[in-house]
């Protein structure tokens, strides 16, 4: 229903992203690509489900030979990653503190687990879930 125009102007930041990686994934067998870092962001606005999943094995496909970082809310896609990260911002503070930690097998579950919505680790149907998306990865 949006009539056509310049993608800057028609597009969410989330549909820009989607659009860059399938961009990124066409150009990947172009000479120089493997030395490109390439950071997607919102790159999971207003999906889910098997769509989610899609967008992660895309990510998965282009991280071969580069670097590939992901910021999601998403455990379908979280889950495919070859390293995890937990970023957490403090607003408490002056200037705000954002602090990046990678996470460990056990954690990542846990965090797998908590964007699933489980409130501790003692949610075990969030946890058995977060386990079988890391075997299916």
């Amino acid at each position: 229903g949006v009539p056509a125009g310049p993608l800057r102007e028609t597009a969410s930041g989330g549909e820009l992203s989607r659009v860059m990686l399938a961009i990124m994934g066409v150009a990947a067998g172009t000479a120089g690509a493997a030395e490109r870092t390439l950071v997607f962001d919102e790159v999971d606005a207003g999906i889910g489900g098997q769509t989610a999943r899609a967008v992660g094995d895309a990510l998965r496909e282009l991280s071969a030979g580069r670097q590939v970082i992901c910021i999601t809310h998403l455990p379908q896609i979280a889950s495919l990653a070859a390293r995890h990260f937990s970023i957490a911002k403090d607003a408490s503070t002056t200037p705000a503190r954002t602090t990046v930690t990678e996470l460990r097998d056990g954690e990542v579950v846990s965090e797998l687990a908590r964007m699933l919505g489980a409130d501790g680790d003692g949610d075990g149907a969030a946890r058995r879930h977060a386990e079988e998306l890391l075997r299916a990865a």
